[in-house]
């Protein structure tokens, strides 16, 4: 998607920057051993070498069209606008230094694909089938080295009304050039409609002029002013972590949906206001916002959101099919949590600084500043935001009623991506595009809703610190504040440890209950274990309500004593082994304990004042004891430990 930036003040400032001297100017070069890729071209290239014939570069557009379409001139109006742009004829493929040239071939006519659904009587079906065909259109894949990287396919449902869908691959087209190749397509079909000549100016350059161009015009110097810019102003720069539903995958797919709302006139008059009272523009308070509400809930205050622009600042490729867009980024602070008014003045100086430095390509600011390329994830940013100031006007062809219709899926290239487009009636329209590898549509619902709210807030006391800003619906509200500290649970206040933990014992005998640096107990296991302590234990005179002290090192042998002094109806007492000697006799000189439960290795730490039950030495002994549960000596009311 490219900015159509109208009278903004983006544009005001690029057109500035487009008035170039002679020299500057991009001419017409004959290379006959072919043309270097663009930089945007080149990482498209190699995303394909990594994963050949990807669909996540399509772009996939298409429309209901009512009337008798001929699709003669349908044909003849799609091949001339090949023989019109280069690049619809080339082929990408690496040369004999190993680096990849646009090698360009003759016109080719353009088949278009007819799928003929009028004999399907039931009319569900045929909607159907016409879906199916429509996505099979426009999800196929291409071969960058084929030379023909545009599809078309026309459904027919009736003899006055069909579906035309087309398909054509971002390392030759953006956004711009769709409205390029659209009103083109009108002037060409017209034309063979009628019998006449097209009436279209000569293109001064081809894309391959562009591409070369903007090699020579990179030089080692305006590189590194360039550089110098986004190495200052993307230092340290941290991922945005938002919190997902799922894992991030070691490889992103590119499977997407998108979530559509709006925000009202009012409100967006309000933010135009407030931008224009600060010298920003609508585009730059969208964005503050949208940085705003990702720092909410990343709890991050340092936030970077990457903004398409459209790359065509100079006159010579306004009218080019090709792929000319540049990504930038911007980057806003909220650590001193800033009031709206001061956040936006900090992001118009940020746009304006990466306005001015936009001639560098995305592509060589990825590889100064992110050399560890990981998969998982964009380089230096993970969310998007972009304006359409002037909502696409509608397309027409003679003859024929023609309607945008939604086709294929959304690939998201990114975490998210939030587009506004204004409308006529000073609306705005909204989509967010996420990723349905990390986000269930129900979160990004949310998120959509806590926009606008945000909205309505920045709009209603733009002088608020953005941290004070309230986002949550009533009933979020309440479920943060009441439902998720309402921690009241239903317990048994009639039973004891001892017996939920033989419960239990029961339920899952063989599940693991404790590990202990190699050692593994399963309850059935602790469970016998204690059991047999425990009748140890009366038989050694233990009752209900007596003391006894246990001194052990960390590790099961602990956990089974505990139990095993709890099921014979004692509370125990516990001692640490490295307490001074005089402190371990006064605690048990001041419990009375009559046993002390401990290891070989730590009885002669303990004075001769209590008999010693030795859990390790005595084990066998121990074990010779009856493992099921004993006949319960205590109740819930009754003394379970002392510290």
């Amino acid at each position: 998607m490219s900015i159509a930036t109208g009278d903004s003040l983006e544009s005001r400032l690029l057109a500035r920057m487009s008035k170039r001297t002679v020299d500057d100017r991009i001419k017409r070069v004959e290379s006959p051993g072919g043309k270097p890729l663009s930089f945007a071209q080149r990482r498209l290239w190699f995303l394909d070498q990594l994963e050949p014939g990807s669909a996540e570069y399509v772009i996939p557009f298409g429309y209901a069209v009512e009337g008798a379409l001929d699709l003669a001139a349908l044909e003849s109006a799609f091949s001339g606008l090949v023989a019109r742009h280069e690049v619809l004829r080339t082929r990408f493929v690496t040369g004999e230094d190993g680096e990849p040239v646009q090698v360009v071939d003759g016109a080719w006519r353009v088949p278009v694909e007819v799928v003929d659904l009028r004999d399907v009587a039931d009319e569900a079906e045929r909607e159907t089938r016409a879906r199916a065909a429509v996505d099979a259109g426009v999800g196929g894949t291409f071969d960058l080295s084929s030379g023909r990287l545009l599809r078309v396919t026309v459904v027919r449902l009736a003899d006055d009304r069909q579906l035309l869908a087309m398909a054509i691959h971002h390392i030759v087209a953006d956004g711009w050039s769709v409205s390029v190749l659209t009103d083109e397509l009108r002037e060409f079909y017209t034309a063979a409609l009628s019998g006449r000549a097209v009436e279209l100016a000569e293109l001064p350059i081809r894309y391959g002029d562009f591409a070369l161009w903007q090699h020579e015009w990179l030089t080692p110097e305006r590189e590194e002013r360039q550089l110098g810019y986004w190495r200052e102003s993307l230092a340290g720069i941290e991922p945005l972590e938002l919190p997902t539903d799922r894992p991030r995958p070691l490889h992103r797919s590119g499977a997407g949906d998108a979530v559509t709302f709006r925000v009202g006139a009012e409100v967006a008059k309000g933010l135009q206001d407030i931008a224009s009272a600060q010298g920003a523009s609508l585009f730059m308070a969208g964005l503050a916002a949208f940085q705003v509400l990702l720092s909410r809930w990343s709890r991050q205050d340092d936030i970077a959101v990457g903004t398409p622009i459209a790359g065509r600042n100079r006159a010579e490729v306004e009218n080019l099919v090709g792929f000319f867009v540049n990504t930038l980024v911007m980057r806003s602070d909220l650590t001193a949590n800033p009031s709206f008014t001061d956040l936006l003045g900090q992001v118009r100086e940020t746009a304006l600084g990466a306005f001015g430095h936009q001639d560098l390509p995305f592509e060589r600011i990825v590889e100064e500043l992110a050399p560890e390329r990981d998969l998982s994830r964009n380089a230096l940013f993970q969310v998007m935001f972009a304006l359409q100031n002037v909502p696409e006007s509608a397309w027409t062809l003679p003859g024929l009623s023609i309607e945008t219709i939604e086709v294929a899926t959304h690939a998201s290239k990114f975490d998210l991506t939030l587009f506004l487009t204004e409308q006529s009636d000073g609306s705005l329209d909204a989509e967010i595009v996420y990723s349905t590898e990390l986000f269930d549509r129900a979160t990004v619902d949310r998120l959509a809703g806590h926009y606008t709210r945000l909205l309505d807030a920045v709009v209603a006391d733009p002088a608020r610190p953005v941290g004070e800003f309230d986002v949550l619906t009533g009933a979020e509200r309440e479920q943060v504040l009441r439902t998720f500290n309402d921690t009241t649970v239903p317990y048994e206040d009639d039973t004891t440890v001892t017996a939920l933990f033989e419960r239990q014992a029961a339920r899952t005998p063989d599940a693991t209950a404790v590990t202990f640096e190699g050692t593994r107990l399963t309850y059935a296991e602790l469970n016998a274990r204690a059991n047999q302590l425990a009748h140890h234990l009366t038989d050694l005179g233990i009752t209900a309500g007596d003391l006894v002290t246990v001194c052990l090192d960390r590790g099961t042998d602990m956990i089974v004593a505990l139990l095993g002094v709890t099921k014979a109806g004692a509370a125990y007492v516990p001692l640490d082994p490295d307490y001074p000697a005089a402190r371990l006799e006064f605690m048990l000189s001041d419990t009375r304990a009559p046993l002390v439960v401990t290891q070989s290795h730590l009885a002669d730490r303990l004075p001769g004042t209590a008999a010693h039950v030795l859990i390790d030495a005595d084990w066998d002994t121990i074990a010779a004891h009856a493992d099921t549960d004993p006949v319960p000596q205590s109740g819930p009311q009754d003394l379970a430990y002392i510290i």
